[in-house]
């Protein structure tokens, strides 16, 4: 689906030379005339960007900026500001008040759509990072594992979660849950660094799941390294007699009392080294069904997708 930018000018001229050069690469243009106009086109249909002049008729571009920065639904919204003005001062007024990027008119055409290509790619990657864990998140998983596949190069697709993470969250609460899954990241990235492929890639998927890729030939020495990082590691976020002991006692809905044992870690391969992987959802599909046989090993294990049919 086509990125989406909002041009907002008082200068039609402009105006219509933006919208031509923007759609010839692709982009989806629409148009306001004031700043007011601009705050409600942004309110109705939120754009990926804004291309926002600073001198507009009824509110500005810098009281525009304000009231988007300061509103839920368009507070992330990049914007980047268009003025014929040349001081300092405006520059940096703009960008304290949270504008990306500052072009100055007249602009050569080639820049204005560089930067917002580049501003684009930055907010991309920002929304699509883990604030937990600094992991790249679904939509550049996804987009990595379908350019891996396609390259029909040597892949593996480890598929990772946690076991009794659950019982450990209602035990401890989400804060020291939230801690534990920093953990996991840091094992899978220790591991990963262990393994010294220069293609390594871990991604958080969301709570405790986590996607890694990886060469075939080191996928083995990466699920051992993460496992043994992980239970190295694990125990110090439990309390002293819980850890001594090997469990939580958790109650159920109607008071009774549980034991799970401590978190560990499960790890599911898909290779394309016995048979073809076809698309990043077959490839997933393949490593979840083998972290499932995984989860049947009592402890942290991994299990790899070794069929050649």
């Amino acid at each position: 689906m086509a990125q989406r930018i909002l041009v907002a000018d008082d200068d039609p001229d402009i105006l219509q030379f933006i919208r031509v050069n923007l759609e010839l690469e692709g982009f989806q243009v629409s148009e306001a005339r004031d700043g007011r106009e601009a705050i409600e086109s942004v309110m109705k249909e939120p754009p990926d960007l804004v291309l926002l002049d600073v001198m507009m008729p009824k509110l500005d571009g810098f009281d525009v900026l304000r009231r988007l920065r300061t509103h839920p639904s368009a507070a992330n919204t990049s914007v980047i500001l268009l003025t014929a003005r040349t001081m300092p001062e405006d520059r940096v007024r703009g960008l304290d008040l949270g504008a990306d990027d500052y072009i100055n008119k007249p602009f050569d055409v080639e820049e204005l759509v560089a930067r917002v290509k580049a501003v684009m790619r930055r907010s991309q990657t920002m929304r699509d990072v883990s604030p937990l864990t600094g992991l790249p998140g679904n939509f550049r998983i996804s987009e990595e594992m379908e350019r891996r596949v396609a390259e029909r190069g040597p892949i593996a697709i480890v598929h990772a979660d946690l076991d009794n993470f659950k019982s450990f969250n209602d035990h401890y609460g989400f804060m020291r849950g939230d801690q534990v899954i920093k953990y996991t990241a840091h094992a899978l990235l220790e591991a990963a660094a262990e393994n010294e492929d220069p293609r390594v890639f871990v991604g958080h998927i969301g709570g405790d799941d986590f996607v890694a890729l990886i060469h075939p030939d080191s996928v083995e020495a990466f699920c051992k390294a993460t496992i043994r990082i992980f239970d190295e590691g694990i125990l110090d976020f439990y309390d002293t007699a819980d850890a001594l002991r090997g469990y939580v006692e958790v109650s159920d809905r109607r008071g009774e009392q549980h034991a799970y044992p401590i978190i560990s870690i499960s790890l599911g391969v898909a290779t394309n080294r016995h048979r073809a992987i076809t698309s990043q959802w077959e490839a997933s599909a393949v490593a979840v069904e083998m972290k499932e046989f995984a989860k049947a090993t009592s402890g942290s294990a991994y299990e790899i997708d070794r069929r050649t049919s």
